[in-house]
């Protein structure tokens, strides 16, 4: 399975990792339920919220091979 990076569209991290929207959720991101989750990559979305995106993709990497 592919690496979630910066440039990977929300949309896609819930396709690439069953855990993704529990983990968005748990940071405050509530983007996977909006209609611009299709076009937003990570980057954007943590930029809007002001996570820590080295922290995000960490956890949104984890158990995917």
């Amino acid at each position: 399975m592919a690496k979630i990076t910066a440039d990977t569209l929300i949309a896609e991290c819930l396709e690439r990792n069953p855990n993704a929207a529990e983990i968005l959720l748990s940071a405050g991101m509530h983007c996977f339920g909006c209609a611009l989750a299709h076009g937003e990559t990570v980057a954007e979305a943590v930029s809007v919220h002001g996570n820590d995106l080295d922290e995000l993709l960490a956890k949104l990497n984890e158990g995917i091979e």
